[in-house]
């Protein structure tokens, strides 16, 4: 038998003499939307966040993190008659012509180049096919929950919705983990870049198509987007004060007022981000929780502690709605160790869960010695000595 208890944490930090000022809700022409926190993953704003939508060469950013961890950037990619012939945007690459894998990966991230990212999908997996089933294993191992890649660059014209798409919530998680990558970080960051090929008869050089770097301050990055099914979209990063907001819009817009739209939806959302979210840590490692009783111990009961903490961006209305919901046996036998897992704690923000923490054994619990439970037995024949049933 278990019992389910509420327990309302204390607000250990008191409002402060400074004002609090948030932003207002943004109002976008994107068809999706979101902003997470950068750093935890949750959804803190959205719009059609969790809608199913084609997504463009904001795909590159899956295709930069397969690329980063499964191969070198030192890396010799040799380009295929495939990667020579994707259309536009292309760095003109060449059947047969050789690149160092570094520099493909940041031409394509700067311009977008679909040839690149094709030519390094290959190197890496041997065909675009394998490539792209890594990519959407990868997307789900990360904690996408509905995104399926058909193409390592994002062109979907040959493809049905089922075969490529993905959410701005989505885009948005996959963009913060490879943001916990310091080259992608550095690639991305990138005003602009000069490469040449393996033999040295072919240069390139690309600026970086990403103007938000240069219009918001904090900005990251991340990835720009545009095919004629998705739309003018954007997945972008700003970190102020040490508060890493991600986010993304998907379908802007169309023409030269779409391509517009995306920067100052971003801005928009980013804004409102950083006025409305300030770091706020929920609960502590090692806070004192319930008890537990104990059986076939001197000692009666055993407390408990949180086995780790909490801390991510909050408004102040919701730090009111934090509380921690805790599942505990209501006795349990004898020996228990501390550092046992004897439960676990939800963290809950109104109705959804944030993070469950092991609730921890807080001290040794040992069973009764045999002399111990002699005295036991001892007092137990005394009183039945002295109070006979008749």
């Amino acid at each position: 038998m278990k019992r389910a208890g509420t327990f309302f944490l204390l607000l250990f930090l008191l409002c402060s003499m400074t004002v609090c000022v948030y932003g207002d809700v943004p109002t976008v022409a994107a068809r999706g939307a979101a902003l997470i926190d950068g750093k935890t993953g949750r959804l803190l704003w959205e719009k059609n966040g969790e809608t199913p939508m084609a997504m463009a060469s904001t795909t590159k950013i899956m295709t930069a993190i397969l690329v980063l961890e499964q191969a070198d950037l030192t890396d010799t990619v040799t380009v295929s008659k495939n990667a020579a012939h994707q259309p536009e945007v292309h760095m003109e690459l060449r059947e047969g012509e050789q690149w160092k894998l570094g520099d493909l990966l940041s031409a394509m991230m700067l311009r977008s180049y679909n040839d690149a990212a094709v030519a390094l999908a290959e190197h890496v997996c041997g065909s675009v096919e394998a490539f792209c089933g890594e990519m959407t294993a990868k997307a789900a191992q990360i904690g996408a929950k509905d995104t399926v890649f058909g193409s390592p660059n994002g062109l979907d014209s040959h493809l049905s919705m089922e075969q490529h798409h993905s959410t701005a919530y989505d885009m948005a998680l996959i963009a913060a983990y490879a943001l916990e990558n310091e080259e992608f970080c550095k690639i991305i960051a990138q005003g602009e870049m000069t490469c040449s090929d393996i033999s040295g008869k072919r240069q390139c050089h690309v600026t970086n198509a990403d103007r938000f770097l240069k219009e918001f301050q904090g900005a990251m990055g991340v990835k720009t987007g545009y095919t004629n099914k998705a739309g003018h979209c954007f997945v972008g990063a700003a970190e102020r004060d040490g508060v890493r907001l991600v986010s993304t819009v998907l379908g802007s817009g169309w023409g030269s007022s779409g391509k517009e739209k995306k920067w100052t939806d971003t801005k928009a959302i980013m804004t409102y981000g950083f006025a409305t979210y300030r770091p706020y840590r929920a609960v502590e490692k090692g806070t004192d929780f319930g008890e537990v009783k104990v059986l076939d111990s001197p000692m009666e009961s055993v407390g408990t502690v949180l086995a780790a903490g909490y801390e991510g961006l909050f408004s102040e209305e919701e730090k009111e709605s934090l509380r921690l919901e805790a599942v505990l046996p209501e006795e349990m036998e004898a020996p228990v160790k501390v550092g046992e897992r004897l439960g676990s704690a939800k963290l809950m923000l109104g109705e959804d869960t944030l993070t469950e923490i092991p609730l921890l054994a807080k001290e040794d619990v040992p069973t009764f010695t045999l002399g111990q439970r002699l005295e036991r037995l001892a007092a137990g024949w005394l009183t039945w000595r002295r109070f006979p049933v008749r």
